[in-house]
């Protein structure tokens, strides 16, 4: 018979790296923006998602509400993700890209924590460890008055829009993290497609009415806003299609052990693009938040691969 075709070796973690380069470089473009709001960007990202999966529902005849009894899951999975993602891009427009993204890194070491609090998951030292060290990154970054004193240097604008931007990428990553706590709820039961195909509808609809409230909604005036605009919907695709290949052929663990490699893109851009030169602080920052996601993801990586052992034997 005809031998199977072996698998490129290595082309999972160049998967991720391609996806860390496009959602970085989408980021970039955020910042560039100069007058459109983040709810609004946020909306068009959501109908870039539509376009997209919408076929896919069609061609798996998945339908558009899911199983009844995931329903739920799914509603609260479209709302916590759509939230993250407005205030993600919330904390883009007002603070440093490299310390926005370093603090959305943060993201495993929560999800281990609320999956030990709703899941009943393992929670040992170690990952108790590598929550103090994500909170300690965090807190470099913030440099908040009462540790740092009143003098906060290498921050964009005033500390208040500084101090406003890590609440708003803090509660994007415990958002983000609760999002991964439901997905690993439903399961398999429900299609990838459908999970995002909610997180768009629902996150296009918070979107709208929030900037009918806010009077944010209006075109952009200049042309190359709205290119960047286009740009962020084809970039946040392209990395989040990547991300999921990746993560098709290669073992979970190493795929998030790579993405930490978006911090090394947002730092590069920042530098090039931005002309900000990142501080100490954000620097010592980024190594303790890297340290701690990456140590939950192998120890993660290593229990899976345990497991597996076992159930061979």
């Amino acid at each position: 018979g005809a031998k199977k075709k072996a698998a490129c070796p290595g082309l999972g973690l160049f998967y991720t790296i391609l996806s860390a380069f496009l959602f970085s470089v989408a980021s970039l473009f955020l910042k560039k923006i100069e007058d459109v709001h983040s709810v609004e960007v946020s909306a068009f990202r959501c109908v870039f998602q539509m376009a997209f999966v919408l076929p896919g529902l069609i061609y798996y005849k998945t339908g558009f509400l899911g199983p009844k009894g995931k329903r739920i899951f799914l509603f609260f999975r479209g709302f916590l993700g759509s939230t993250a993602m407005v205030l993600l891009y919330y904390a883009y427009q007002v603070m440093p890209l490299a310390d926005a993204t370093v603090i959305t890194f943060t993201s495993p070491v929560f999800t281990s924590l609320l999956a030990w609090i709703f899941l009943k998951e393992k929670y040992s030292l170690w990952d108790l460890l590598f929550t103090l060290f994500a909170v300690t990154g965090v807190i470099l970054i913030a440099r908040p008055p009462f540790l740092f004193g009143s003098h906060v240097s290498g921050i964009e604008g005033s500390y208040s829009d500084h101090l406003k931007g890590t609440i708003a990428a803090i509660a994007s990553t415990l958002s983000a993290a609760s999002t991964i706590v439901i997905l690993r709820k439903v399961g398999k039961s429900v299609h990838y497609f459908l999970s995002i195909w909610y997180y768009a509808v629902i996150g296009l609809i918070g979107c709208v009415v929030a900037l009918f409230v806010l009077n944010e909604w209006r075109l952009p005036h200049c042309g190359r806003d709205r290119v960047f605009l286009i740009l962020i919907g084809l970039l946040g695709l392209g990395g989040q299609v990547f991300l999921t290949k990746a993560l098709q052929i290669e073992k979970a663990g190493p795929v998030s052990i790579m993405r930490t490699m978006d911090v090394v893109f947002a730092f590069i851009l920042q530098v090039l693009f931005l002309n900000h030169l990142p501080t100490w602080w954000t620097v010592g920052g980024a190594l303790c938040v890297v340290a701690s996601s990456s140590g939950t993801a192998i120890r993660k990586w290593r229990h899976s691969v345990k497991k597996a052992k076992q159930r061979e034997i």
